[in-house]
């Protein structure tokens, strides 16, 4: 049986890179995800990777950026200012197709904001915060189990569709400690291997200039632009109908349907509990992908619910995809909190009650 192990969410996260393949970490110190660089910095270089502490996030996406472009597997993280700084950085890597994993521990906004947690990254992590026509696929995890399984799955996810990888958290997740089972270690490829499952990557000065890849942003010519973004639109799509990932909870028989993501969502369930106590039958949509978003899924709601509600940090970013997803069918509520303030399970319950009397009278 395998053993569990206690750990603090950033430091589950670095080591769930670690175990994944991960070798290279850039990174600026920011809270509440300044256990990461740290942890990095310590372990990393046991482990036969390179740690480098960049001097803004600004060098460190576009270091991970060379890094990724030369066949490394790369890790990165920030906070919600610095994944702001970070954004061309990550329109350029989805441009030149260049893999990486990029862990946001969001924290309150806008500006500078506060250094609790929040949500109210949403739009700019699934609508894209850079310039151009691009997507980056964005997974919510609720605990430090499922924080740690996504993160090790995205260092082999980012490589199979050759794009950034963007796991998002928030700063409860970060700061938690939760028993955990960690994963086997993947084993460094051979470098001879790494050519052959990369041959898009960099190959230096030193190759033969008829065989030396380059890899580019820049498309001076409209119709090679053009074309590249559609090629690019092609991956997306056949990434919307092969990363969805969503948790359903008694959504077929609910009064109400609470939408929910991440550390929200688990508050979100206790409200469940506490409703059925009240006779008031709910139920959850929990997307874990919050692009492609799991929008089929609201088609499971029946006649029998009467309002559908979207729970965030935010002042509502995630029921713009609730609004997608629901239609006209349903009557759709908000409750949210921000600033770093986090409902209690009471709150929602009482919140929904509130919502749900009002649309039935």
């Amino acid at each position: 049986m395998t053993e569990k192990v206690l750990m603090k969410g950033n430091e589950a996260f670095s080591e769930a890179a670690i175990r994944g393949g991960s070798r290279y970490y850039f990174g600026y110190p920011i809270t509440p995800q300044n256990e990461i660089p740290e942890y990095m910095s310590r372990e990393l270089p046991k482990r036969g990777g390179i740690f480098l502490q960049a001097e803004s996030e600004l060098g460190a996406i576009n270091m991970a950026y060379g890094a990724g472009a030369s066949g490394g597997k790369v890790f990165i993280t920030s906070s919600s200012p610095g994944i702001a700084l970070m954004q061309e950085g990550l329109s350029f890597l989805c441009s030149a197709e260049v893999p990486l994993v990029i862990l946001n521990v969001c924290r309150g906004g806008p500006g500078i904001g506060g250094i609790h947690p929040g949500q109210a990254d949403y739009l700019q992590a699934t609508r894209g915060g850079g310039n151009g026509d691009y997507k980056v696929p964005v997974l919510a995890p609720s605990s430090l189990q499922e924080s740690v399984d996504l993160i090790y799955e995205a260092v082999e996810l980012a490589d199979y569709w050759q794009n950034p990888i963007m796991v998002f958290t928030d700063g409860i997740l970060g700061q938690m400690m939760e028993p955990l089972t960690l994963p086997d270690y993947r084993p460094d490829p051979d470098p001879e291997d790494l050519k052959k499952q990369k041959p898009w990557a960099i190959t230096g000065y030193g190759e033969d200039p008829a065989n030396r890849n380059i890899i580019r942003s820049l498309r001076m010519q409209p119709d090679d632009l053009e074309k590249h973004v559609e090629k690019l639109f092609v991956k997306y799509a056949k990434a919307e109908k092969e990363l969805v990932r969503v948790e359903t909870l008694g959504v077929e028989d609910a009064d109400i349907v609470f939408t929910a993501f991440g550390t929200v969502a688990r508050i979100t369930k206790e409200a469940i509990e506490i409703l059925a106590e009240r006779g008031i039958k709910a139920g959850l949509i929990r997307p874990i992908s919050l692009w492609p978003f799991p929008y089929d899924t609201f088609d499971l709601i029946t006649d029998k619910t009467k309002v559908v509600i979207s729970v965030e940090l935010s002042m509502g970013q995630l029921i713009q995809d609730v609004r997608i997803g629901v239609g006209k069918r349903f009557p759709i509520g908000l409750i949210n909190r921000t600033g770093g303030i986090i409902p209690t399970s009471l709150e929602i319950a009482d919140r929904a009650e509130k919502i749900f009397r009002g649309n039935r009278e």
